[in-house]
């Protein structure tokens, strides 16, 4: 009997501590809080990276009119970079280059159009497939690669002891990277083109039993120079704000491995956002000012 009142005591106890749920107006409260505050945080943050970007850009130029560029630290974050992008740039081109033949190609047997199935995969591949695989591919793996060693870096405290040297951290950290995200923005965009449209041909010509010349041949009359440039001009975009997003995710990570991990997920997350949002504007300010048409 004691030890039946002993725990209906303790259970007592533990409801008379348990924590209430918030009430209606606490709950309003921290809404109205939380709606009050988070526009003016993406302000800032959109200041922040602004301020980086411009700075990315001035001490680029800068460095390079100075002859102060740090040209081995570029290449060394070229090859890493590369290293992490080029193969999964081929491995996605393939799908992508079939899947546009194979979607287009049903339809085009159906209506009798199978001579300009070389005109589809080269609007779909080199219009939007290759800057939108490139920017992806630069969002996810060259991203999360920036923002971790940064971020690596900022817990580690190395950002603070480079300021203390007197040193700018964009400067010698950031700029590096970003020039060689810059140059290997075009080699991307480039190999996706290339192995894309082969994967257009190889299944148009043996599934679709189209003839190789005829593809070529409507290929060249509706893809333009001018597609090819917006496309290279997409990856160039898609690149600085890879590299701006995940530079400042990876300078300001704190709160040890745990920051880091937020850092690399934030800089994915935003980057795939933003090059989203990107490829739609640049696509309809190409669609007004150059409108498709034969070459």
């Amino acid at each position: 009997m004691s030890t039946s009142l002993a725990g209906m005591q303790t259970l007592g106890a533990e409801k008379a501590t348990a924590p209430h749920p918030p009430s209606k107006p606490a709950r309003a409260e921290r809404i109205a809080k939380y709606l009050r505050e988070n526009p003016t945080r993406s302000l800032a943050t959109i200041g922040r990276s602004a301020r980086l970007g411009g700075n990315v850009v001035r001490f680029a130029v800068a460095d390079t009119l100075a002859l102060k560029l740090p040209l081995r630290e570029v290449v060394e974050q070229m090859w890493k970079l590369l290293k992490v992008t080029a193969l999964p740039a081929l491995l996605m081109a393939v799908p992508i280059g079939a899947e546009v033949s194979v979607q287009v190609g049903g339809i085009m047997n159906q209506v009798g159009a199978n001579s300009l199935a070389g005109a589809a995969s080269g609007l779909g591949v080199v219009g939007q497939g290759a800057p939108m695989a490139a920017g992806l591919l630069m969002s996810g793996a060259a991203a999360s690669a920036i923002a971790s060693d940064l971020g690596a870096r900022a817990i580690r405290e190395e950002i603070e002891a480079i300021r203390v040297m007197g040193i700018d951290p964009v400067q010698r950290l950031v700029v590096p990277r970003f020039l060689a995200m810059i140059a290997i923005a075009p080699m991307l965009c480039i190999i996706i083109i290339a192995a894309g449209v082969s994967a257009g041909l190889l299944i148009s010509a043996n599934v679709n039993d189209v003839v190789p010349g005829s593809f070529w041949q409507s290929f060249g009359a509706f893809a333009t120079p001018t597609d090819l440039v917006f496309s290279i001009l997409k990856s160039l975009i898609f690149a600085a704000m890879v590299v701006i997003i995940a530079g400042l995710r990876g300078l300001e990570a704190k709160g040890g491995p745990t920051g880091v991990a937020n850092a690399v997920n934030a800089s994915v997350v935003l980057s795939v956002f933003c090059i989203f949002a990107a490829n739609l504007l640049v696509s309809q300010l190409q669609m007004m000012f150059f409108p498709a048409r034969l070459a």
